[in-house]
């Protein structure tokens, strides 16, 4: 059988993968989005299925000090399976600093509990036991270190202390740790999150080590080459069901003229790896990937289209810095998704927003919007607060704004029909660009108009900077809006 790569596509950065018989639970970071930490489950490493979040109430998450920089927030999770319980280890970092804690679980998909902090100044921390002994590894202190603690207080018993940090690359982080046949092994990402990454590995006898490195690191990295994926790094690694190992990792999928774009954000890819004199040896990661891991191979259907007649959002629905739950209803009129602005519980002047990643470099978008109630209220395709575009209903037209750092400009409108109106937002191919976005709505024949065809190296992370991938979704200001449904379809 072949696979497919991204395994999960879109803004799924930092994956961490544990198994529990034979099915396999995986999480991502998720920044200064809220619910935070998305969790998947799949009986087969390439069929992923959301199935919540860990973070879902503010008693867990508070991301009022991440207001300066979007690529703050939730970084880098570690999800394990321990007497009985999954164990959640990750950072929270704002503008004061990182804080470290663990949330617990029975069920993956939750409810969690609420945070257990442990005070050590770093971030991306892994967690792991051994004879008695709870272990946290991070990136902090100058390289990776280490610390002895009482997981159900967080309380530090011994360290930290430095342990072995890499081959001397920039930025050691990520770090996991694991055991098989008795020997344990450390695997760090070193080089940076962009073109250098890559990551290395150490064994030793004891979680403590001492550690020697492989000879053949870093094990894998896809650093100047002409690999269609690049900044591969920030690995984890499963035993599947047959014996067979298998690594999780973050990388993106640049496209254009020099030094390339990518606008996904960091997705998650899989990748087999062959054990050699004691090594893991992972393959390179390509977009298609022959001998896919054991287990069930039917890719379950998902819905893209959103009616928005239940009583709650799916778990893939997101807003910045405040729950979905905050700034909309799903009740006020029954059929329709109603947002609100002014109910954010922060000291912000972001509209409303409710959307989702998008996940497919060309894709389609489109909402149906009563916005009578509002100053403005569409669709947004967004990479931060100072990176998007949008199309609109202002105040008796249609618009479509285009923020790029300092400039916010109307660059198209069209009067706007009576009643309800349907918004577009499509990503297409470009000549020198990673994509080209068109934005617009349907007439009253249903005749799609575009307004604005803009680049979209403006929406990209080598533009913006920062950690993100996009997102897409509805938005209103000043006011109230009602969306009846809302479509997201791959071309």
């Amino acid at each position: 059988m072949t696979y497919q790569n991204p395994v999960i596509p879109g803004f799924h950065p930092d994956p961490s993968v544990c198994r529990v018989g034979d099915e396999y639970i995986l999480v991502n970071s998720s920044f200064t989005y809220f619910p935070g930490v998305p969790v998947f489950r799949s009986r087969n490493l390439v069929d992923w299925v959301q199935i919540g979040n860990v973070l879902v109430r503010p008693s867990q998450l508070d991301l009022t000090a991440t207001l300066a920089w979007s690529s703050l927030g939730i970084y880098a999770p570690t999800i394990r399976h321990h007497d009985g319980r999954f164990w959640v280890v990750t950072t929270n970092v704002g503008t004061n600093g990182a804080m470290n804690f663990i949330v617990t679980a029975e069920d993956p998909a939750g409810p969690w509990s609420d945070p257990v902090h442990v005070p050590v100044a770093g971030i991306d921390p892994d967690i792991a036991w051994d004879d008695g002994s709870c272990w946290v590894h991070f990136s902090g202190m100058g390289g990776i270190a280490r610390c002895r603690i009482d997981p159900s207080t967080g309380h530090v018993l011994a360290g930290p202390d430095l342990t072995w940090s890499g081959t001397g690359l920039q930025y050691p982080e990520a770090p996991h740790l694991f055991q098989r046949d008795g020997t344990w092994y450390l695997m760090i990402a070193e080089g940076g999150t962009h073109g250098g990454h890559a990551v290395s590995i150490a064994r030793g006898p004891s979680p403590v080590g001492p550690w020697e490195g492989a000879p053949s690191n870093p094990i894998l990295s896809h650093r100047s080459t002409d690999q269609p994926i690049q900044n591969t790094g920030h690995a984890d690694i499963v035993e599947a069901t047959d014996g067979t190992w298998w690594m999780v990792l973050l990388g993106v999928r640049p496209r254009g003229v020099g030094p390339g774009f990518h606008v996904l954000g960091r997705e998650t890819f899989l990748t087999p790896v062959d054990w050699v004199d004691g090594w893991p040896v992972p393959h390179d990661v390509q977009l298609e990937m022959n001998g896919g891991p054991p287990g069930p191979t039917a890719r379950v259907a998902t819905a893209e289209r959103e009616d928005f007649d239940t009583l709650e959002l799916g778990p893939r629905w997101v807003g910045v810095r405040t729950s979905p739950l905050a700034v909309s209803s799903l009740r006020s009129r029954p059929g329709w998704l109603v947002l609100k602005s002014g109910e954010t519980t922060l000291d912000s002047p972001e509209p409303a927003f409710v959307g989702r990643r998008q996940q497919h470099p060309w894709c389609r978008v489109r909402a149906c919007v009563d916005a009578a109630r509002a100053d403005e209220a569409g669709l947004t395709l967004l990479m931060d607060e100072t990176s998007h575009y949008a199309v609109a209903v202002n105040r008796g037209r249609i618009i479509v704004r285009a923020r790029i750092g300092p400039l916010d400009a109307i660059v198209g409108s069209a009067s706007c029909p009576p009643g309800p109106v349907i918004l577009t937002i499509g990503t297409e191919p470009h000549a020198h660009g990673p994509d080209a976005v068109s934005l617009g709505f349907e007439d009253a024949a249903g005749t799609s108009q575009t307004l604005a065809l803009l680049d979209g190296r403006y929406l990209s992370s080598e533009v913006t900077g920062g950690f993100l991938g996009r997102t897409i979704g509805m938005y209103v200001v000043e006011g109230e809006a009602a969306f009846d449904w809302f479509d997201y379809k791959e071309v």
